[in-house]
């Protein structure tokens, strides 16, 4: 018979006393250089990072080998001031085999005032492609494989799959990118007959978008989510800082903002030539490093709706260098689908191929709405469609609820961090959330400006006015908004998660 153990946790007095926090488990991602945080410089080695839990004392919140299985909402509708616990959640042990089998059947009921959201908008359940009826995965011969599924293989399994074969990837950012230069190392040396007799072993690569190579050459390698990260510090455009473009406080006085005066935004319009020039720079710097129209890759777009949708991918060393050989071929088809030999295009074209990896993203939102309970699945798009998050954290219309991670900038780790202090803050009672409508206006002109700068205005991405909000949040938690010492570099220098170290 299943174990039932209703548990309440104490009142809300700090940050770390939220109660137990349930993982399932844990993906390593490859990295090649370290990840800069406000408080610390996170190490390289696995042998360290093991030790930081110990060191900041976070392993007694943890409860692992647990899996949440359904989120119940128990109090009401309004918002309230952490006053009763109104979350609760069913939380089964996820058994290890042999005398811990039975753990499967184990659960236990946790009641809670405030839950924090932290799965990632990417994962678990992937984007799938539409297919004509007959026309589908299923009538292909070879292998079909989600990079989800590929980013679960270990070294040697993921070699095994890729080498000697023909493969396509479907996809234009950094999983599609990692994956195909991965396909490309595991056939050096390989070679393989193609239709026109030209002995080669290559890759089809779909659609790309704005790429990045920088002056290191080195690679930016991430997990499974489809994100950004950014060292702006690392790349120069003609000689320039890239940095100087978009990430001071005077580049991005150029840039549209929410909650502008009617002044800002007369000078917004009159700016409107000179951010467009900057754009048109960048893309000559581009088109120049990289061999974009030789391989059909020139976007259609201009850079800058691209960087204000994050949506940016630094590219592996030698990635064009093995385009150049003919290991990755690119392909920009409108439509596509299966035969059994491969992949057909829409102007009757074929590839033969022996494995399809499908790097088409993931259903972030059904992410969400398959755990929230209802009403609260019922509103999660409302009211435009797109998730409303005030400073990129607090949904107006669910109560005691935040999601981490959702909000994306060119350094989500850094906008994750500071969204946090604020989080802790609010939990602490330090300050108090606008109305549901204040929070929703909020939000709604954020949207409007999204629409105004780029076109893939559905993603929730401030890139353009980063430190604006920035400066919002601080704001609210009693900070100096403006962090530099000095005038000069407070208009000319990039912020960076080390300008927030402290409390000013």
């Amino acid at each position: 018979m299943a174990s039932d153990e209703r548990r309440t946790v104490p009142n809300l007095k700090s940050w770390h006393n939220w109660g137990t926090v349930f993982v399932s488990g844990l993906a390593a991602a490859k990295q090649t250089g370290p990840i800069i945080q406000a408080s610390l410089l996170m190490p390289r080695s696995w042998t360290t990072w093991k030790l930081m839990p110990k060191h900041f004392d976070v392993l007694r919140c943890v409860r692992s080998n647990s899996k949440v299985v359904e989120i119940r909402f128990i109090g009401d509708r309004k918002i309230t001031d952490n006053g009763g616990r109104i979350w609760e959640f069913v939380a089964r042990s996820i058994g290890l085999g042999g005398c811990c089998a039975n753990r499967f059947r184990h659960i236990q009921w946790h009641a809670f005032e405030f839950l924090v959201m932290c799965i990632g908008k990417y994962g678990d359940i992937p984007k799938m492609p539409v297919f004509p009826k007959g026309k589908g995965p299923d009538v292909f011969q070879g292998k079909v494989m989600h990079s989800m599924d590929y980013s679960k293989l270990d070294q040697e399994a993921a070699t095994q799959l890729l080498r000697g074969k023909k493969v396509v990837v479907v996809g234009y950012k950094k999983s599609a990118i990692d994956l195909a230069m991965e396909c490309a190392e595991a056939n050096q040396g390989n070679s393989r007959k193609d239709v026109s007799g030209s002995d080669r072993s290559y890759l089809e690569a779909f659609y790309y978008l704005h790429i990045f190579d920088t002056r290191t050459g080195r690679t930016t390698v991430h997990d499974d989510r489809e994100d950004t990260a950014l060292d702006s510090a690392a790349l120069l455009v003609w000689g320039l800082p890239f940095f100087l473009f978009y990430s001071t406080r005077f580049a991005q006085f150029l840039h549209e903002r929410p909650n502008q005066s009617l002044l800002k935004t007369l000078l917004c319009l009159l700016f409107t030539p000179l951010r467009r020039g900057v754009s048109k720079f960048i893309e000559s710097y581009l088109l120049w490093k990289m061999p974009l129209e030789k391989h059909g890759l020139k976007p259609e777009h201009p850079f800058e709706e691209d960087y204000a949708s994050c949506q940016m991918a630094i590219v592996p060393e030698n990635f064009f260098g093995e385009a150049e050989k003919g290991k990755i071929v690119f392909k920009r088809p409108s439509k596509w689908w299966f035969w059994e030999g491969g992949i057909e295009f829409d102007d009757k074209t074929r590839v033969e191929a022996d494995a399809v990896a499908l790097a088409t993203g993931f259903e972030s939102k059904q992410k969400i709405k398959s755990i929230l309970p209802e009403p609260f699945r019922s509103v999660v798009e409302f009211p435009s469609g797109i998730m409303p998050l005030y400073r990129g954290i607090i949904h107006p219309l669910i109560p005691n609820m935040a999601f981490v991670g959702y909000l994306e900038s060119v350094s989500n780790l850094h906008s994750a961090e500071l969204g946090c202090k604020w989080l802790s803050r609010l939990a602490e009672g330090e300050f108090k959330l606008p109305t549901m409508e204040g929070m929703l206006e909020k939000t709604g002109r954020e949207l409007e400006v999204s629409k105004r700068t780029t076109r893939f205005y559905r993603r929730h991405c401030i890139s353009t006015y980063s430190i604006n909000h920035d400066d919002e949040i601080c704001e609210e938690m009693r900070w100096t908004a403006w962090r530099k010492k000095n005038w000069f570099f407070e208009a000319f220098s990039p912020y960076t998660s080390q300008d927030y170290e402290k409390e000013k």
